[in-house]
């Protein structure tokens, strides 16, 4: 599936791209959803909005590579993953990730609490 990987988005203007992956497979997606992930790193970026639009589609699949984001110390990262995905995934994602949310919550990095993500982290848990 490495093939796939051309489709993805070449600059954050790139909405032709995105708007390609949204006629592919289900499978299709999944594998695409790690490096999709990465384009909402600045929810600033023009095709940001329409990445996570695709990935809300995949929360079971996109929660474990949210997890992975939360151990890097991109903190705006972190925060757009909480506000643009995990506030807007169905409970059962949410409640995979509540031990990350409790640990963002309650034991937040500096860096972390300079980008209030233990304030987002906090928002999500009180919807569990």
């Amino acid at each position: 599936m490495e093939h796939l990987e051309v489709l993805l988005p070449k600059d954050k203007f790139d909405i032709s791209s995105v708007e390609k992956l949204n006629g592919l497979d289900r499978e299709e997606i999944i594998y695409l959803v790690p490096k999709l992930l990465e384009w909402i790193q600045d929810m600033n970026w023009l095709i940001a909005p329409k990445i996570a639009d695709l990935l809300l589609d995949f929360p079971n699949e996109t929660t474990p590579h949210i997890r992975k984001v939360f151990e890097t110390e991109d903190d705006i990262w972190k925060y757009w993953c909480l506000d643009v995905l995990v506030q807007r995934f169905p409970a059962e994602s949410k409640m995979a990730l509540k031990n990350d949310l409790i640990r963002l919550a309650e034991r937040p990095s500096e860096g972390e609490k300079l980008e209030e993500v233990d304030v987002k982290a906090k928002e999500i848990l009180k919807e569990l």
